[in-house]
């Protein structure tokens, strides 16, 4: 039986690709999770009797336990990262350490340990923002412009120097935003989804018309699984669902699905290098065979319908460490804020 090293498997997507494989891939799966605030075992709880899963907790950044792990391993699938860009603005050495040293320790354990395949997973947000009517793809520059967007254009750079330098064969993926279960509530739609159904205001940095392309999360999974078997070698895949809306036109959708009000909306203060619009071709993937299953009306009322019903999951998330978070990012911006008006 193959086994695959998955770093970062208790977050959100990680989780969801767990399962995936789990259901769909007779695989053994070792789970390296260092548990930072949004590592959550309560991602896999369903999973974690399995005979084919093994959780370890340990750091990517710990070269000892990687080699010891990587030694395991068949196959590597990297989710391992800080990942949200308004924290990145706190505290960018962080996400340095993580997506750019981690990814370089990962790297070179699976050079020596002579890895079939490596699947880097990455952001659209390398990229940079898009023109209007421009559809990126995978051969556009880099144009980073958050702390978060530069540390994974840096991970990226060190799996294309293991390609060219040592031939480990490394496939990237590029996806868009993603939702669906089990995503950290600090994220722009748990958190609008979370505050509606608990009557809050609910922060929409400056006008609300940044647009973002919303991939469901299976989708994406079903999509990593297709690059995991079938990507080509030291290429890079963008993985997008068309599903472009502003986050005005997101929040909104959602209030609609809740009964919820338009008033609840409140225009904060925006953040700094916030990132008008990503735009993405994915018909490189799409010619291997991938096609995304939820439109945005399908991916978004699954994903209000799963918080809806999953209380129990976010409730005791956004009593702990996710309030002081909260109060810092968006207390004042709050108390200033514009409240909607019809």
């Amino acid at each position: 039986m193959r086994t695959i090293l998955v770093t970062g498997g208790a977050g959100f997507i990680g989780s969801n690709f767990i399962r995936h494989l789990l259901s769909n891939r007779d695989y053994a799966i070792v789970n390296l999770d260092k548990l930072t605030y949004a590592g959550n075992l309560d991602n896999l709880r369903d999973v974690e009797d399995s005979p084919r899963y093994r959780f370890i907790r340990g750091d990517i950044c710990d070269s000892a336990l990687v080699d010891e792990l990587m030694r395991e391993a068949d196959a590597v699938a990297h989710f391992a990262a800080e990942s949200h860009v308004d924290r990145s603005l706190m505290d960018p050495g962080v996400f340095i350490q993580t997506e750019v040293y981690g990814t370089y320790v990962l790297l070179d354990a699976a050079r020596r340990a002579g890895i079939g395949r490596f699947l880097h997973v990455s952001t659209d947000e390398v990229y940079g923002p898009s023109l209007p009517g421009q559809r990126l793809t995978e051969s556009s520059p880099f144009r980073p412009r958050s702390p978060y967007a530069a540390s994974k254009a840096g991970a990226e750079f060190q799996c294309h120097a293991f390609v060219a330098t040592y031939g480990l064969p490394v496939v990237i993926a590029r996806p868009a935003n993603n939702v669906g279960p089990r995503q950290y509530p600090e994220k722009a739609v748990p958190l609008f989804i979370t505050n509606a159904l608990d009557d809050q205001p609910i922060p929409l940095y400056g006008e609300g018309l940044q647009v973002r392309d919303r991939l469901y999360v299976e989708d994406h999974c079903e999509a990593l699984d297709l690059l995991l078997h079938q990507g080509e070698a030291s290429e890079a895949y963008n993985i997008a669902a068309d599903n472009e809306r502003t986050n005005l036109d997101v929040l909104e959708t959602i209030l609609a699905m809740l009964d919820k009000p338009k008033s609840l909306i409140r225009f904060v203060e925006d953040r700094q290098g916030h990132d008008q619009q990503y735009s993405m071709d994915a018909s490189k993937i799409r010619a291997l065979g991938w096609t995304p299953r939820h439109d945005f009306p399908a991916a978004i009322e699954k994903t209000v319908d799963w918080y809806r019903e999953n209380r129990w999951w976010w409730e005791k998330i956004k009593s702990g460490e996710y309030r002081d978070y909260y109060q810092r990012q968006y207390g004042r911006r709050l108390a200033e804020a514009r409240p909607y008006e019809a």
